[in-house]
Parts: C-alpha cells; sequence; structure tokens
C-alpha cells in the first residue's frame, strides 16, 4: 500500500472514530447498607457490576444513623435498612421513588461466644444472668434493629432487669460482634449473617435464639427520591430479586421472599 492509500485510510478511520457516538460510562452506584450485609453484600454487588458494568460502593453502618443522615440530605442511591420501618418513614415523607420499597429479607439473631470460652450455650439466654457473665455486648437499641431485638428477647424471658447492667453497647451489629471476638465482652447478641461468616465462623460458636422471643427483624430497601441513577438503582433491587441471588442470602442466614 503506497504512503498516499495508506494515509487516506488513516484518515478516513479517524473520521468514523470522530462522529460514532462515545460509549457510556459506567454510573457508579452508592448505597447505604445495615451492617448485617457486609458479608454477602459485596458477593452480591461484585455480581451486579460484572453483569452490568455499574460500580457499587458499599457503605455499612447503623440503620437508624442512616435514616437520619438521609433525612438531612446524605447523597446515597439507595438504602438497605434492617428495619424496614426506616425506608417507610422516608416513603412517608416523599423521600423515596415510588413504588421502589421493597422487603428484601428477614434477620436472625444468635447468642456467639469466641471458641475458648467455657461458656455453654445449651443453657441458652438464661445462662445471662450467671455472675460468670460479665459483659454482654448487643447493638444499641436505640438505633439499631438488632439491638431492639435482643432487648426483647430479653424481656420475653423476664431477664432484661437482670442483665441490662452487664451490656456494652455496639455502635452497629459489626462493631458490637468487634466486642465479643476482641474478649471485651463475654458474650454477645449477634446477627446471624455474621456468625455464618469468616472470621466469626472459624473463631467462635453460636446458638439460635428461638424466633418467637422478638418480633421479626423485617428488612427493607428502597430507591431514594435525590437520587441521580434511580434507574440503576431499580435494576440493583431487581437483581436482587434472582434466585441465585436469594439462594445467597439464605447461605448467609436471611429468611429471604419465596415469590419476590
Amino acid at each position: 500500500m503506497s504512503g498516499r492509500i495508506w494515509l487516506s485510510v488513516l484518515a478516513a478511520c479517524i473520521l468514523l472514530c470522530s462522529a460514532a457516538p462515545p460509549r457510556a460510562s459506567a454510573q457508579e452506584i452508592t448505597i447505604a447498607a445495615a451492617s448485617d450485609l457486609q458479608f454477602v453484600f459485596p458477593q452480591v454487588a461484585a455480581r451486579f457490576e460484572k453483569e452490568t458494568g455499574h460500580p457499587v460502593r458499599l457503605t455499612y453502618g447503623s440503620s437508624g444513623n442512616f435514616f437520619s443522615q438521609i433525612q438531612n440530605g446524605a447523597p446515597f442511591d439507595l438504602f438497605f435498612s434492617a428495619d424496614i420501618d426506616f425506608p417507610k418513614k422516608l416513603e412517608a415523607a416523599g423521600l423515596t421513588e415510588p413504588g421502589t420499597l421493597y422487603q428484601y429479607a428477614t434477620g436472625k439473631i444468635v447468642l456467639w461466644v469466641r471458641n475458648d470460652s467455657t461458656i455453654d450455650l445449651s443453657r441458652g439466654l438464661q445462662l445471662l444472668s450467671d455472675p460468670a457473665v460479665r459483659k454482654i455486648a448487643i447493638a444499641n437499641p436505640e438505633h439499631a434493629p438488632y439491638g431492639r431485638a435482643a432487648v426483647a428477647a430479653f424481656q420475653h424471658e423476664r431477664l432484661y432487669d437482670q442483665v441490662r447492667s452487664k451490656f456494652v453497647l455496639g455502635e452497629n451489629i459489626t462493631q458490637t460482634a468487634q466486642f465479643v471476638a476482641s474478649g471485651n465482652a463475654d458474650i454477645g447478641i449477634l446477627a446471624l449473617s455474621l456468625a455464618v461468616a469468616q472470621p466469626l465462623k472459624s473463631d467462635g460458636r453460636y446458638v439460635q435464639i428461638p424466633a418467637s422471643f422478638y418480633p421479626h427483624i423485617d428488612q427493607g430497601a428502597v430507591v431514594l427520591k435525590s437520587s441521580p441513577h434511580k434507574d440503576i438503582g431499580e435494576q440493583f433491587i431487581a437483581f436482587l430479586k434472582r434466585p441465585e441471588i436469594l439462594s445467597l442470602m439464605r447461605d448467609f442466614g436471611f429468611i429471604v421472599p419465596d415469590r419476590p
């Protein structure tokens, strides 16, 4: 090919490339996620990004704190709360995209101790009144649904007044787990989703607290009205309803809808 012809072909290629519409850049969504999702959601987000090309930024914390932040204009696209009442309140205040509220799971609570503990978990909640149990880690019930569930279980077993002085309050369920894992508490009331995941799965043992001892920990998600990526947010919630994602959530200890 002569130099003149080659230059002509190159010029034509440049012209075609410049005329072609630019490829849409991947848009990132930001999710405010309850702390009990910290082990399962990285896997969900990775699968979503692989399929759609949209990155997912996950921020974990207590549902009550996120609720307050969103009311004050925090720039999240979606809110996954461990207490569905928080998204419902945002919906009532007109801060959510209509029709996006979705109950994605129900959580469970467990008693958890380190492997080196001599505490006999087979005794259930009654063991907490034993003088040998000096510190009990629970999530702060003022803004953490798992903390409120723990208090309800204590009250169900008429233990609350006996054990309340032993409480070590975590800002969220993750910090609560850290208190027990580090030895700053003898035992903790944790989310099952944390107890079945590493490192807690290897570092300790647990027993489930009967679900009849506390109100359902119904969890809800919603797309926020202020989100600039509402379509992607709705796509993420739809993705969560797939059979393979529901199965993954079950593997991490959540009760999920049979028919989303």
